[in-house]
């Protein structure tokens, strides 16, 4: 599939860079998968505080990490079907949403190495959190990178290798944010969380997604995060109102 495929090697540090870059090289030897198409894996390391304009468009990683999101989901999907025959469409729904969040991705890019290879800028007041989140997305957009490069054996190899272990230690898998703030509003009697979208800013290729959520009755005022997806929004929203309602109960111990 790489043959032919329109993206292009991105510059690091005023260079060209290549397969043959050896930081890289050590990378795909690490990832198991000698790419055809080496500016692939290039781009999937390129923060969109680094992209380079190509043609009309913006050269991040951002594409494959699109890409790589819902291969991901279907690999992880299928390695838990045949992982928990019997288990419920639900309880393997709770599984599939822990495993493929962003603090796992995070974790297994962490454990690639992947913010030694990430170009990155500017990260703004919060670093810390931010360039765990860049190595969330970089990491999905590998899986993207090398299902384009090699195919979905590449891609579900991949996969396999990296997370058989996540499943095999969370036999019962962490809930979302969105999930445990639900269960903790009903287990209290409450209404379900209200999530409002607040604003919706940016061009459609990034776009950004303010959302607000509260639950009426509640001992903690509303909740607003901003993220690229309302997906993400929201459930950043729910993990704010969580940490809220902790320290809400904290204090009145």
């Amino acid at each position: 599939m790489a043959a032919g495929h329109p993206l292009q090697p991105v510059l690091h540090r005023g260079r060209l860079v290549t397969g043959k870059d050896n930081a890289t090289a050590s990378l795909a030897r690490i990832l198991g998968h000698d790419f055809a198409d080496p500016a692939l894996l290039e781009e999937a390391l390129t923060h969109p505080s680094a992209s380079l304009s190509r043609g009309r468009r913006k050269v991040n990683y951002e594409r494959l990490e699109f890409l790589g999101d819902r291969v991901l989901g279907l690999a992880v999907a299928d390695l838990l079907l045949r992982r928990f025959p019997d288990e419920s469409e639900g309880k393997l729904a709770v599984r599939l949403s822990a495993l493929v969040r962003q603090e796992t991705l995070a974790q297994v890019g962490a454990a690639l190495g992947l913010e030694r290879h990430l170009r990155i800028g500017a990260l703004g007041a919060d670093a810390a959190r931010a360039q765990a989140a860049a190595v969330a997305n970089s990491c999905e957009a590998v899986i993207g990178a090398l299902y384009l490069d090699g195919g979905w054996p590449a891609a579900r190899r991949f996969v396999e290798s990296r997370w058989a272990a996540l499943i095999e230690a969370e036999p019962r898998a962490t809930k979302d944010a969105k999930t445990a703030l639900q269960e903790w509003a009903q287990g209290r009697g409450l209404g379900l969380p209200r999530y409002e979208v607040l604003a919706t800013e940016g061009p459609d290729h990034r776009p950004s997604f303010s959302v607000s959520v509260r639950v009426e009755g509640a001992p903690a005022p509303a909740m607003t995060a901003t993220a690229g997806s309302k997906r993400a929004a929201e459930q950043a929203a729910a993990e704010a109102l969580l940490a809220a309602l902790t320290e809400v109960a904290h204090d009145r111990r």
